[in-house]
């Protein structure tokens, strides 16, 4: 039976190759689309296991009074230190200065870049890693010295150690610049001072902005309890903590919304390729009214007619799907390259996908296949 099906196919192979496009869309826009997110989404859990979910940052809230500024008081990093289950902690200052490249630039043109006094743990805190160059110490973080966050360093056109920036009123020499900081995009932005350099060179006066704090798993929900008292006992309610790990979380539900809708307007692709298969089953079962006569008049009955339409309708819709599947893998493999993302295409999107090729092959092949085999063989006959 299928080869009496596939003969069918074999006569017409331009109109099977435009039907079953329809199909292959349909597919491969559907795994694409799964593929494409289960990519991306791997990445994330990728990037989540190997930065934690256990990093919190305490930051100045606003005051119940308006036009009051907050500042968290200077021991705040001492204190979140002696929280039980604190591992690590450390801490950034914003500070009244601009970086540009040297003195000469518009000191208005400081591209969008931040200027902050660093802790010394604060690149252990944030799991982050230099990129070239060092990290500050207690030598360079005491004098002109700066590490630049890898966007900071992109915009002032600083690809290396060893130069200098305008910073303040006076130049600084970068000693190092960071590699990227996922949970900590204001530091990728910034131009970074060591806290006592930052003191004695910016008339810093040592009330940070941000405390970043490390514990252990199974302790974060303890920690987040207290650390708003522990960082101002007396103005806790000025006092704001954040996860940064749940912008990451909320990112990838955000693409598993946007990714269900894509897979609707794919399923809907695939719907219109069922409509292209049962057209073309259709005006097939009219162009070949006289072999269906011919069959019926040889002893063929109405079932064997039907299985013969079906098996037609399956197999150009197979051809679809399969088609589809390795158009859409090929697809995932591309986007997951230029990402550098790793290339996942679920086993239950391809069956899901394929399976359903050969439902809506079923279904788009039903009514041609009964109008088949309910032709008169005389009739057929005498028509064609």
């Amino acid at each position: 039976m299928a080869h009496v099906g596939s003969s069918g196919l074999r006569s017409r192979p331009m109109r099977v190759v435009l039907s079953a496009l329809g199909i292959a869309i349909g597919i491969a826009t559907m795994i694409s689309v799964v593929g494409i997110s289960a990519s991306s989404q791997a990445q994330l859990l990728r990037e989540l296991d190997k930065l934690g979910t256990n990093l919190l940052v305490a930051s100045p809230g606003e005051s119940m009074f308006a036009g009051e500024e907050v500042k968290l008081p200077e021991e705040s990093v001492g204190m979140v230190g002696r929280i039980k289950g604190v591992q690590d902690v450390g801490a950034t200052a914003d500070l009244n200065a601009t970086v540009r490249r040297t003195e000469k630039v518009d000191e208005d043109d400081t591209g969008g870049i931040a200027v902050k006094a660093t802790t010394a743990d604060l690149l252990r805190v944030l799991r982050g890693e230099v990129g070239s160059g060092g990290w500050l110490n207690a030598a360079t973080g005491r004098y002109p010295s700066a590490v630049l966050g890898h966007v900071a360093a992109e915009r002032l056109g600083i690809t290396e150690p060893g130069r200098q920036v305008w910073l303040g009123d006076r130049y600084f020499t970068v000693v190092g610049i960071l590699g990227p900081l996922p949970l900590a995009p204001e530091i990728e932005r910034s131009a970074l001072v060591g806290w006592e350099g930052a003191k004695r060179l910016l008339d810093f006066d040592g009330h940070p902005t941000s405390v970043y704090e490390r514990s252990a798993d199974a302790a974060v929900e303890d920690v987040r309890k207290v650390m708003a008292a522990t960082v101002d006992p007396r103005n806790p309610q000025n006092v704001k903590v954040t996860d940064p790990s749940s912008a990451l979380r909320a990112k990838a539900a955000t693409e598993g919304a946007f990714s269900s809708l894509l897979l609707g307007l794919g399923g809907i692709a695939l719907l219109v390729g069922g409509v292209g298969v049962a057209n073309t089953m259709i005006i097939s079962v009219l162009e070949r009214r006289y072999e269906i006569g011919l069959r019926r008049s040889l002893g063929a009955t109405r079932g064997q007619i039907r299985i013969q339409f079906v098996t037609e309708s399956l197999m150009l819709s197979g051809l679809g799907g399969l088609a589809g599947v390795a158009l859409g893998a090929a697809a995932t493999g591309v986007y997951a390259h230029s990402g550098g993302l790793p290339w996942v295409v679920p086993l239950w999107a391809v069956a899901g996908g394929f399976g359903a090729t050969l439902v809506i092959g079923t279904v788009a092949g039903l009514y041609p296949a009964v109008r088949a085999s309910r032709l008169s063989p005389t009739l057929a006959l005498h028509a064609a």
